[in-house]
């Protein structure tokens, strides 16, 4: 299994949820991508265009697959690595051929308004138009995250998903980033749409802590090996870090 971060992060991002499925038995792999600076170990990572991301995917997917045997892989991703970066391998790099479950953890499918900060690009002509290109260059990743780019078209626009890979998603209704949550759903026979606050309304997780929970990573698990699945359990789950919930 595979862990693909989130834009702006690097390995560091499963810090909580490589050793949580490493811990149970779990062939964990992951690797940076995404990187526009000359230093490997740039903390700040997956700015890069996300085409171009995909092909440092496939390439590295190709890799593990060599290394251990494999006949196929599951994608484990969080944000941009649940969702345009492996829906964009899948569906245009031959990843459905190598890819048996692609589960995304808050992802951004179908674009996001970023909490409507994307429409900032329209205020102030022509200052926010020339502000929002200045941004799109320097930043590839961000821009092609937003609701109706022209990549999140490309990727949506014939479906959502492609035949043989299952799709398990993991949203939270209190995320502020990959906005409307609802994006995050999926449509498709192959698809699983998992809402944490549907049996848990004490769950507060939004686009950051979500990653860290571990609820998420109870579901995550379940979705990996579907035939050993278990109750997930319903306890707070606070934003950002513990603690930081009302009356806490």
């Amino acid at each position: 299994m595979i862990l693909l971060n989130a834009t702006a992060t690097t390995q560091w991002a499963y810090t909580a949820g490589a050793p949580y499925l490493a811990n149970r038995g779990y062939c964990v792999y992951t690797f940076n991508y995404g990187n526009i600076t000359p230093i490997p170990s740039f903390p700040i990572q997956g700015l890069d265009d996300i085409e171009r991301s995909a092909r440092e995917v496939s390439r590295n997917v190709d890799r593990i697959m060599r290394q251990t045997g494999a006949k196929k892989v599951d994608l484990v991703g969080w944000s941009q690595g649940g969702g345009l970066l492996p829906h964009y391998y899948v569906d245009f790099l031959g990843g459905d051929k190598k890819v048996d479950k692609v589960i995304g953890i808050a992802p951004g499918n179908h674009g996001s308004t970023g909490d409507m900060l994307t429409y900032v690009r329209y205020f102030i002509p022509p200052f926010g138009p020339v502000g929002y290109n200045i941004f799109k260059a320097l930043f590839p990743a961000f821009a092609q995250q937003a609701q109706y780019s022209d990549l999140v078209r490309k990727v949506y626009g014939n479906g959502d998903i492609k035949p043989g890979p299952h799709y398990p998603t993991i949203v939270t209704k209190y995320d502020e980033i990959a906005t409307p949550f609802t994006n995050g759903f999926l449509e498709g026979d192959n698809v699983t749409n998992i809402l944490l606050q549907d049996d848990c309304p004490v769950d507060l997780s939004e686009h950051l802590s979500i990653n860290f929970s571990e609820r998420t990573w109870r579901h995550v698990r379940n979705a990996l090996t579907p035939a050993e699945a278990t109750r997930v359990p319903c306890f707070q789950v606070d934003p950002f870090y513990p603690g930081m919930s009302e009356g806490r």
